[in-house]
């Protein structure tokens, strides 16, 4: 389970959303929408624990999460295999040829990752999510690239992570067609900036 407690984030120092206050239970996922610089990158970042929050608090089970982050993380001279491999070594997690059929890359096992296309380097991205292991989710637009076909396969294995008592939560713009998720709008929980006395202030 994931819980936030008045939760504030911040980027560059700046408070960039407070007061968050919700809990996403084990089969459920959340959908964060906001406009580009509205801190969904930010509050993804501090629930994998990359960066400290501002205020308030948040708690995830030790060792349960998985983020996947703009970059795809890939090692351009490594097969597609052996980069799968390497994050399931890495995690400790399930065999890699599952995920590879998932999606769609099983007849590209043997072509080093430097060579494929942004769609087919987000795929082997989103692969290493199923050889992880890990029951939490964090998805920084991770439809970007993707066609639709690719988008649907995604789509449907979030489904399956879902129904397995795993929970995301998911930073994009794209309509996953995921009806038992929930959306959270971040616009309301942005820190506003005002001008006073030539100084920018922000405030809540």
């Amino acid at each position: 389970m994931l819980s936030l407690s008045n939760l504030a984030v911040a980027r560059g120092g700046v408070t960039v959303l407070r007061g968050l206050s919700l809990t996403v239970a084990p089969g459920q996922a959340l959908i964060l929408r906001g406009p580009n610089g509205s801190g969904k990158t930010t509050l993804l970042r501090t629930l994998a624990g990359l960066q400290p929050p501002a205020e308030g608090s948040f708690h995830l089970p030790p060792d349960s999460v998985a983020y996947a982050a703009h970059a795809d993380g890939l090692k351009s001279t490594l097969t597609l295999t052996e980069n799968l491999a390497f994050w399931s070594r890495i995690y400790g997690g399930p065999a890699i040829d599952a995920a590879l059929v998932a999606l769609n890359l099983t007849q590209l096992t043997r072509r080093r990752a430097g060579e494929l296309s942004a769609g087919q380097k987000r795929r082997l991205g989103l692969a290493r999510l199923l050889v992880t292991g890990r029951a939490v989710w964090l998805l920084d637009e991770p439809t970007v690239s993707l066609d639709l076909a690719s988008v649907a396969l995604f789509a449907d294995i979030v489904r399956q992570h879902l129904a397995r008592g795993g929970l995301a939560v998911i930073a994009t713009h794209v309509d996953l067609g995921l009806p038992e998720a929930t959306v959270l709008d971040l616009d309301p929980h942005r820190a506003r900036v005002i001008q006073s006395s030539g100084f920018d202030e922000a405030f809540a």
